[in-house]
């Protein structure tokens, strides 16, 4: 998954799927069982169709509020990355999905939005 810019400076990337074969819209949806929220999105010179698109947007606010730095974001990248990749339709493909939102929860539990106490 290649960020469209080669980058990012500010809290927002756009990424390119086309070299994994998955649409932006399957990626929405694979990341929403996984309790990741992102949107699909176009990119320069898409292929796809907007409802389709060929690229996801990736921000940053909400999880740098709740305290996560460098360290957290790779574990965020990785879960985004295994969740695009897993296919619902494949054999564990949704257990898979089940098992990367607990991972997420997990994660999420340890920064909370609004601490207790």
């Amino acid at each position: 998954m290649r960020p469209v810019s080669g980058g990012t400076d500010t809290h927002l990337a756009l990424i390119d799927l086309r070299e994994t074969g998955v649409t932006g819209a399957d990626a929405e949806a694979r990341c929403d069982t996984a309790a990741i929220t992102l949107n699909k999105n176009a990119i320069p010179y898409d292929p796809q169709k907007p409802m389709v698109a060929s690229g996801i947007r990736v921000g940053t606010p909400s999880v740098t509020t709740q305290g996560m730095r460098e360290g957290e974001m790779r574990q965020v990248a990785a879960l985004i990355a295994r969740a695009v990749r897993t296919d619902p339709a494949a054999a564990g493909g949704r257990d898979t999905l089940t098992g990367i939102a607990a991972e997420v929860a997990e994660l999420v539990a340890a920064f909370p939005a609004y601490p207790r106490g």
